[in-house]
């Protein structure tokens, strides 16, 4: 998904207008994974000055929403967005630079969907955060 074309495409399938504003927060997101908004809102006025913070925030919602990109909020931090989507992997946060990255599931497919107890809950989705020290601030404090 990272050419306009490509871009445009996961639009349409999402039902969405096309518009400039939208092409460019989703280039921004695919360009930078995990980054927070303001980094988002940083990238697209490199090239797009003229989209404005709410043009940005409202397509990150959409964007949220339908399911086109996926909102990552650690305890404690902001949040921050990847078009890794559907595939139920997980993340990986240094308690001390708040460094992410992605995880997949430690066996299997999905193994972590299937609750000891599911409570009548029909799950189609976990939330699993592992909270570590990065390499580089393992470095740091060497």
């Amino acid at each position: 998904m990272t050419s306009e074309a490509g871009i445009e495409q996961v639009l349409k399938a999402a039902s969405m207008r096309v518009t400039q504003p939208r092409v460019a927060v989703l280039a921004a997101v695919a360009a930078h994974p995990h980054a927070d908004t303001e980094t988002i809102i940083s990238a697209v006025h490199g090239d797009h000055p003229h989209v404005s913070h709410q043009a940005v925030y409202d397509s990150l919602k959409l964007f949220t929403k339908l399911g086109v990109i996926r909102q990552i909020q650690p305890q404690g931090h902001i949040a921050r967005y990847e078009t890794r989507v559907g595939d139920n992997h997980h993340h990986v946060v240094c308690r001390q630079c708040g460094n992410l990255a992605d995880v997949d599931c430690a066996v299997g497919e999905a193994p972590c969907l299937h609750a000891s107890d599911h409570h009548g809950f029909i799950i189609d989705e976990a939330e699993v955060i592992y909270w570590g020290i990065c390499p580089q601030c393992q470095v740091v404090n060497a």
